[in-house]
């Protein structure tokens, strides 16, 4: 079994990048934040920000071997930027997995991308393309049509961009419990609020709807037969039951209610 990593992050403002770009010098935090939102309206006609203005404060994920499954948030509540990205990194040096996300094309990697060229990461193993692994030409990370990295959300689409749908609603559809906590666009303000732990609770059901997503998938396209998708949703289920973590719990519950609706 090739190892699957689910991942999800989460981001703020990058504001002291945008102190160097744009000479918001003297300005709080929070005004800083206000005043690249208003230039990216200018801009584009959304307060969405530019990738690499984004600043990554938590990784979230579903690590799934044949003899693990793990969810967890990466580093500790005040570990640095850096040190988040490297510990992801170490994750696809070590195990080479099948990175999973919903979106991870079209914002996480690009985000990441930005990141570990601003901390001065090395990611030789996510970065390979054939050169010193020929198992890599036809199949690595950075290919869109290539399977080392499952964009749910891309494939499920068609690669067709007007297709999309937002994982709450696919989630929920599937009887899964979809967002729970807060969403992508109270993370700003929970960072403020100092918190963290609120933040990473939130990622990690993110990357558990995910990773139940995935496995319907694997069911619809051959890979798992219906007994062994039924065996790895209980896996899950166990999972969770054994957590000491409220979250988790929560999540399970949600889960169990909207099955039995």
């Amino acid at each position: 079994m090739t190892p699957i990593m689910v991942f999800d992050i989460e981001t703020v403002p990058d504001v002291e990048g945008a102190r160097r770009i744009h000479g918001f010098e003297g300005l709080s935090d929070e005004d800083t934040a206000k005043a690249m939102a208003q230039l990216r309206v200018q801009k584009t006609g959304s307060e969405f920000l530019a990738h690499h203005l984004h600043r990554i404060v938590a990784i979230s994920v579903v690590l799934a071997t044949r003899d693990r499954l793990a969810v967890w948030s990466l580093g500790d509540e005040d570990a640095s930027e850096k040190e988040l990205l490297t510990r992801f990194f170490e994750g696809v040096e070590r195990y080479t997995p099948t990175l999973v996300t919903w979106n991870g094309g079209g914002f996480d990697l690009p985000v990441i991308h930005y990141r570990t060229l601003l901390h001065g990461i090395s990611a030789a193993r996510y970065w390979e393309m054939g050169d010193d692994d020929r198992e890599f030409r036809y199949n690595n990370y950075l290919s869109r049509f290539h399977w080392r990295h499952v964009d749910l959300m891309d494939v499920l689409a068609g690669f067709q961009a007007r297709a999309n749908a937002p994982l709450d609603e696919v989630a929920s559809l599937l009887g899964f419990p979809g967002k729970m906590g807060m969403s992508g666009a109270k993370v700003w303000d929970a960072y403020l609020a100092g918190d963290i732990r609120g933040i990473r609770n939130y990622c990690e059901t993110d990357v558990l709807n995910t990773y139940l997503v995935y496995l319907r998938f694997e069911r619809m396209r051959g890979r798992l037969t219906e007994q062994a998708l039924e065996a790895e949703l209980e896996r899950v289920r166990h999972m969770l039951a054994e957590s000491p973590e409220a979250h988790l719990g929560a999540f399970l519950d949600a889960w169990q209610a909207g099955k039995n609706a």
